[in-house]
């Protein structure tokens, strides 16, 4: 299992051909501006892009075993951020047209605001149910067919 923040380069990926049954990247932002402002990257939208189809060249879909054990696979997660900051749409919408609408994806709602939250609003309070809700309801419209549904 290669856990990532799915900033990763395609030469260092390309290393691990063959050698990852299962990868779990971070997709976090979902505009390059707010991955720089945020994370301090530059162009955190292409080099996750194109990190998240070399992963998925790779192992392909998440499979699982008969008890639900992953076997080999790509596992996404996003982080559901205040009024949208994460750009979930253009997230979910890259996932589903451009990797697969079979990629497993854990949208996560259990942002808390800490640090030095207080100084970047609206990152300065947690997420609401409702704000969780519309993003549930954007994977489904977006044809994303396989959260993960653990509380």
């Amino acid at each position: 299992m290669y856990n990532t923040g799915g900033y990763d380069s395609l030469e260092a990926l390309t290393l691990l051909d063959g050698i990852i049954d299962i990868y779990m990247p971070d997709m976090k932002y979902g505009d390059s501006k707010l991955g720089r402002r945020y994370s301090h990257v530059r162009d955190y939208v292409g080099v996750n892009r194109a990190a998240l189809k070399e992963m998925h060249r790779q192992v392909g879909d998440l499979r699982l075993d008969a008890q639900g054990i992953a076997q080999r696979g790509l596992l996404v997660r996003h982080l559901v951020l205040p009024e949208n900051l994460a750009g979930s749409e253009q997230v979910l919408d890259f996932l589903s047209r451009e990797i697969s609408p079979d990629t497993y994806l854990n949208l996560m709602d259990q942002y808390h605001p800490c640090y030095r939250a207080d100084e970047h609003p609206p990152l300065d309070r947690p997420l609401t149910a409702g704000e969780y809700r519309a993003a549930l309801a954007l994977a489904k419209r977006c044809g994303l067919r396989r959260l993960d549904r653990r509380q």
